[in-house]
């Protein structure tokens, strides 16, 4: 199944889907989501690491 051929697909209930298109909406599907936590994963521990870094610079100016 080509790329062209999945991007073009529409759910519709006048054509059914074959096997093959939809196990491979779902790889991509699949592969997006992957993409999405991966994402999400690297911002979560980009901000919690300046929420630290912002806590030691608290820390240093009380003097604690």
């Amino acid at each position: 199944m080509t790329s062209q051929t999945i991007d073009n697909y529409r759910l519709t209930s006048l054509e059914e889907p074959t096997d093959e298109m939809l196990q491979a909406l779902m790889e991509g599907v699949a592969q997006l989501a992957r993409e999405s936590s991966a994402k999400a994963e690297a911002e979560k521990r980009r901000r919690l690491q300046a929420v630290a870094k912002e806590i030691e610079e608290w820390k240093s100016i009380a003097g604690l």
